[in-house]
């Protein structure tokens, strides 16, 4: 059983930075695809970013591309969400999570997730 844990959230101002990472423990994450995920009071989870198990390939939400970066250091069984430009509207519960084969944007094909990470962006 994967174990994920993020961690790097907090509470900042509109256009500032923040650095999310995704450490996966019990078990290897490098053959498999990471997705970070959010949710808003009172919304869906929603797709962020994802990449792929080696990183060569990467997608992001409309919401937050040129914005977000994704990567990943399989030695270091990591992934990361690089988020700049912050704004009011990303403030949520970030999730990341794993699932074996490509990467996707559909929430129920991933297979194990983490406890989440609150981001809070004021203006």
């Amino acid at each position: 059983q994967v174990q994920l844990v993020e961690s790097g959230g907090g509470s900042v101002q509109a256009g500032d930075s923040l650095r999310l990472s995704c450490a996966a423990s019990e078990r290897t994450i490098s053959s498999n695809a990471v997705g970070w995920f959010r949710q808003a009071p009172g919304k869906e989870r929603e797709f962020a970013a994802a990449i792929s198990w080696s990183g060569s390939n990467t997608r992001y939400a409309d919401s937050v591309k040129g914005r977000f970066t994704i990567s990943r250091d399989n030695a270091k069984n990591t992934v990361f969400l690089q988020m700049d430009s912050l704004k009011p509207e990303d403030t949520a519960v970030y999730y990341c999570a794993g699932r074996e084969g490509a990467i996707t944007t559909m929430t129920s094909l991933y297979d194990y997730w983490g406890q989440g990470t609150q981001v809070t962006v004021s203006s």
